[in-house]
């Protein structure tokens, strides 16, 4: 049984413009994102869908408009100021660190969640737990739980480079999870894997939503995961919104169709 409850909105973008040049990514783009809420960015390629979100996650500065989220209103902020206020993200090209172990990159989430100082943590106590050791040992607990729950437990001492790439998917899903964020903004997560692996990651979003509370901003662009598990669907065209409600009405919008979903979806 579901436990969320979609509620009021956390995340409000606002004419949002950016530009390169005299290229325009970006032209008065408006959406907004409830708590819980699956939300779905579609397009065809080159639409604005990963500049939108990087310029929610701080990547990069509009020229124009502003951000909301929870109250506070930016479109200046680092990403990883971003990343303190609630806001993760995985990228469509992983930035995973390859030679480093799977439990090891995804501790790498955690580093906005240390508190002890870098002098504490080099001149640990050799009798005992001292104050930076307790506080590890309390993050690799947290990171292993995520490791348990995306179910890569025999995979947690391997270097990332040699799993399979729809491991390495789950991975990237699990450093920006273990940053413990509100929203999870998540950049192509099915690009490059097979139907099984589309299937597990879909309920691993699922889950992420439903028993975390996490709300998900989701780029996609296989139209049955789309539909499955969103709750609401914006399209993009050429840097523009044309779009944005259900999925149904989006599926059965004319603008949609004659733009990205061709006349056989």
């Amino acid at each position: 049984m579901s436990k969320r409850q979609i509620g009021d909105v956390i995340l409000d973008v606002r004419h949002i413009s950016l530009r390169f040049g005299g290229v325009k990514a970006l032209t008065d783009i408006s959406l907004d994102v409830r708590e819980h809420e699956v939300r779905s960015i579609i397009g065809p390629n080159g639409a604005g869908k990963s500049s939108m979100l990087n310029c929610i996650n701080g990547v990069y500065i509009p020229q124009e408009g502003s951000i909301n989220f929870r109250g506070r209103s930016f479109n200046q902020l680092s990403s990883r100021d971003v990343a303190q206020m609630g806001i993760a993200r995985t990228f469509q090209n992983l930035a995973l660190f390859k030679g480093m172990s799977v439990i090891d990159n995804i501790m790498t989430g955690r580093n906005l969640r240390i508190r002890s100082s870098l002098l504490s943590q080099a001149f640990r106590n050799p009798f005992g737990l001292g104050g930076a050791q307790r506080e590890e040992e309390k993050h690799r607990e947290f990171v292993e739980r995520i490791i348990d729950f995306l179910e890569i437990q025999a995979h947690r001492k391997t270097p990332v480079g040699q799993l399979p790439y729809g491991l390495q998917k789950r991975v990237d899903l699990g450093r920006a999870l273990a940053m413990e964020p509100q929203v999870l903004l998540l950049d192509e997560p099915m690009a490059g894997i097979n139907l099984e692996e589309k299937q597990d990651m879909c309920r691993f979003i699922l889950d992420v939503n439903d028993e975390f509370g996490t709300t998900i901003v989701l780029i996609e662009h296989d139209m049955g995961v789309v539909m499955d598990i969103s709750d609401r669907v914006v399209v993009l065209d050429y840097g523009r919104k044309i779009a944005d409600g259900t999925p149904d009405e989006v599926l059965n919008n004319e603008e949609v169709i004659q733009a990205y979903l061709g006349t056989t979806h």
